[in-house]
């Protein structure tokens, strides 16, 4: 059976990419085309630049919506908080900020540089 190994993203400024994931705990390697980070649990976050997808598929076009979203773990709530904060205070969008979910959860939603949604969670 296929394994899961890598999500991707398309990047349209892998700096503001790199400094946004930075602030979730994730080190992505330095590069200018094609840069990626192993999580601990093995799954690969990699990130590649547009001209780099229309290398290979020329009639790419950036899709507005929300096709994925990625979900991050944390410590407590109070992690929920604090990491919302700390990366909307560096200047990136947030989406929705943090509530008490009826499904026992503390929740936030942000949105990377490109779009993609990325939930903040812990069990309350």
């Amino acid at each position: 059976m296929p394994q899961l190994d890598a999500l991707g993203v398309v990047s349209a400024d892998l700096d503001r990419s790199r400094a946004f994931y930075r602030l979730l705990g994730i080190e992505v390697a330095e590069g200018d085309d094609h840069v990626e980070a192993t999580l601990p649990n093995g799954i690969r976050l990699m990130f590649d630049t547009e001209d780099v997808i229309r290398s290979f598929s020329p009639d790419w076009q950036r899709a507005t919506g929300n096709q994925v979203s990625l979900a991050f773990a944390c410590d407590s709530p109070a992690d929920v908080d604090e990491t919302y904060a700390r990366v909307v205070a560096a200047g990136f969008q947030g989406v929705k900020e943090p509530w008490d979910a009826f499904w026992g959860h503390r929740y936030a939603q942000l949105a990377d540089p490109d779009g993609v949604h990325v939930d903040l969670f812990a069990a309350l």
